[in-house]
């Protein structure tokens, strides 16, 4: 998964936690904390896959 890919994974995660703030549901704040987090870990396996290709390795 690209950086743009994950990237769009943590605004939408970081939208569907504060709707569930807005709402009063924590289960959906929960789900948007999820994504957001998975987003971020994508984003950094990403950078890290490219500092690789960079290095030539």
């Amino acid at each position: 998964m690209g950086k743009a890919k994950a990237k769009a994974k943590q605004v939408k995660g970081k939208l569907k936690e504060t709707a569930g703030g807005a709402m009063d549901d924590k289960d959906m704040q929960a789900e948007g904390r999820g994504e957001k987090l998975t987003g971020k870990a994508q984003e950094t396996a990403a950078k890290a896959a490219e500092r690789l290709k960079k290095s030539g390795r």
